[in-house]
């Protein structure tokens, strides 16, 4: 991508922005006046949150918004007793006035056993540089530029009839987290992205598709032409789709969707999951749900990367993981409490927010490429079905029974053929672990990153 033209911030505004030291200051002090109050231990984290935007329609702005604002959020414990408030207002004697009410609901909170702080050896001690931070931010007139130029290559791809509209975005998220048990760490990273949906026909015949593209750096972005285009011809491609019969056909996920089934690992390995005993997956730990060769990573370290940090939300040293290796389920995904039930350790995946006490989640998940190219994946598929897109969420947690609206296109003779409209895909995740085949075209576009994935034997659902 060219250079972005100077930000509108003046340089003080934007280094302002950037410097963190004034919300360390606030959640230092609101740690020392929870103890002060009486808890027996704290943590509190202030977040920065910054976004602009721009959205475009027929070579015009609709719309063009920028918001900002710093919060904060203290967790205090008493005994075994826990109570989480936020704010967005420091003035004056209020971080007083906040610790002594969290200390107040603290007290009369219920007990629970599982709560407190993270173990001091646990806590992270280096902060590697993974350049997460873009210092060119962007002006409003490059967002509008970004946006005009995707729509104007969305409308330009031949079949297209009208666009869906385009946007492009900026935006920087930071957090600092400070405990009474010392630990002190903060980060910020930007983020930048480009949108553009196209729409082809009319009525009811109308079809649309879409393409983006998002990074923490402008750099890292595909061109506004290349999102525009490839929405453009993604749509043009689902015009005058047909039905299909009913029928138990191997199903291709294209990359843009096959991100999903990691997905559905990961919700199922979360630890707060599996100490409700609500995942189909509660005793599977250590045994072999995939073939050998599949291997799902979850490295919050990767430069660059969308969801990368380099502590937890209670300041737990984080890792590059294997959650699945050699088809081996290795792990959980567990923040302290959640660890303390099951008996484990934590293994650095708490995330927060300012008015929530800690929970599970990953960070950035991929499954490792295999060897066949896409078009090896489906060469000996007779009939089959590849989808490039998903409808509505009926994946149940709880059984493991998968069904999931689609579109795509028909594969037949190991070639797409037609596009295909208003089918279900139904299955068992069991079953669609086993069977998992990944091609090698994995690119890092999203926070959770799978190559073409062939799945056999699903049931679509037709006329």
């Amino acid at each position: 991508m060219n250079p972005s033209p100077s930000s509108t911030l003046s340089p003080k505004a934007k280094s302002d922005l950037f410097d963190q030291s004034a919300l360390s200051d606030l959640a230092q002090r609101l740690v020392e006046a929870a103890k002060r109050a009486g808890a027996d231990a704290a943590d509190a984290v202030a977040v920065r949150g910054v976004s602009q935007g721009v959205e475009v329609r027929d070579g015009r702005v609709e719309e063009s918004e920028r918001s900002e604002g710093d919060d904060v959020g203290l967790r205090v414990l008493v005994g075994r007793r826990q109570a989480v408030v936020s704010t967005n207002d420091a003035s004056g004697d209020a971080v007083t006035k906040l610790a002594e009410r969290a200390v107040a609901m603290a007290r009369v909170a219920p007990d629970d056993q599982y709560v407190g702080l993270a173990d001091p050896s646990l806590l992270a001690r280096d902060f590697p540089d993974l350049d997460l931070l873009d210092p060119d931010v962007p002006a409003t007139s490059e967002l509008e530029r970004r946006a005009l130029e995707a729509e104007a290559a969305a409308l330009a791809v031949k079949g297209v009839s009208k666009s869906g509209g385009a946007s492009a975005s900026s935006g920087m998220g930071g957090m600092v987290l400070v405990t009474s048990t010392g630990f002190h760490g903060s980060y910020l990273r930007s983020s930048q992205g480009i949108s553009a949906t196209a729409i082809v026909g009319e009525g009811t015949g109308m079809e649309r598709d879409y393409d983006f593209t998002s990074a923490p750096h402008g750099a890292d972005l595909l061109s506004p032409e290349v999102v525009g285009r490839s929405a453009g011809e993604r749509t043009v491609a689902r015009a005058n789709p047909r039905k299909v019969e009913t029928c138990k056909v191997p199903v291709v996920f294209d990359p843009r969707v096959a991100g999903s089934l990691v997905g559905h690992v990961v919700g199922a390995i979360n630890g707060a999951s599996i100490a409700r005993k609500t995942s189909f997956l509660k005793d599977k730990l250590g045994q072999q749900l995939f073939a050998k060769n599949i291997r799902i990573i979850d490295d919050p370290l990767r430069k660059r990367g969308l969801r990368s940090q380099t502590f937890d939300a209670e300041g737990v040293a984080v890792k590059k993981i294997a959650l699945i290796d050699e088809g081996v389920l290795t792990t959980w995904l567990l923040d302290c409490a959640t660890a303390r039930e099951l008996g484990l350790t934590t293994t650095g995946h708490a995330h927060r927010g300012v008015s929530s006490s800690p929970s599970p989640g990953p960070y950035n998940l991929h499954l490792e490429p295999g060897i066949p190219t896409p078009a090896e994946l489906i060469a000996d598929i007779k009939q089959g079905f590849y989808v490039t897109d998903l409808i509505g969420s009926g994946v149940n947690g709880v059984t493991g029974d998968y069904s999931r609206g689609a579109s795509g296109f028909w594969i037949e003779n190991g070639e797409l053929t037609y596009p295909v409209s208003e089918v279900t895909i139904a299955g068992h995740l069991f079953e669609i672990f086993k069977s998992m085949q990944p091609a090698n075209n994995l690119e890092f576009r999203y926070g959770v990153n799978a190559p073409t994935v062939r799945i056999e034997g699903l049931t679509l659902g037709g006329r």
